[in-house]
């Protein structure tokens, strides 16, 4: 398992399963970065708490709503004409990967925030997923139970 959240990222979006699952999830309202790091948690055994939860959200929130989201909104709005027009594909294309550097910028200030946590001490994805999820977890239940599924199936 990758020591740092971002290698540990891919290396876990990559899993058959994870990525359709935390795409339902961001389809639901959850936060995939969020969603990446609870898992990171989870199999580092650092103990999962109501602090620790929000302290993970206070960090992620702001960035995402504010960095990521409207990069994604960008990228999304601009799917359909970017077929039709290569300078758009191109442009999408860097928008895309301006999407993708600020996911990793949040990815490093969660594991900065997290870095001092002990590790080894509890068995907590359970927790972890489901507190980071929010209310994503409500609404697509099946989402959430596939990625929990594929996450310990490595």
């Amino acid at each position: 398992m990758p020591s740092d959240l971002w290698s540990f990222s891919l290396d876990t979006y990559a899993r058959p399963g994870v990525e359709d699952a935390c795409l339902r999830l961001q389809g639901a309202g959850a936060n995939v970065c969020l969603l990446l790091c609870a898992a990171w948690l989870g199999a580092r055994g650092v103990a999962c708490s109501q602090q620790r939860l929000q302290a993970l959200s206070q960090v992620a929130l702001p960035w995402s709503r504010d960095v990521v989201e409207p990069l994604r909104q960008l990228r999304t709005l601009w799917k359909t004409a970017a077929a039709a027009d290569p300078q758009l594909a191109t442009l999408r294309t860097q928008v895309k990967a301006l999407e993708l550097a600020a996911e990793r910028q949040l990815l490093e200030r969660l594991e900065s925030s997290a870095q001092d946590w002990p590790v080894a001490q509890a068995i907590d994805l359970t927790a972890w997923l489901e507190g980071l999820a929010t209310d994503a977890a409500n609404l697509d239940r099946d989402a959430l139970q596939q990625l929990r599924v594929a996450l310990t199936s490595a």
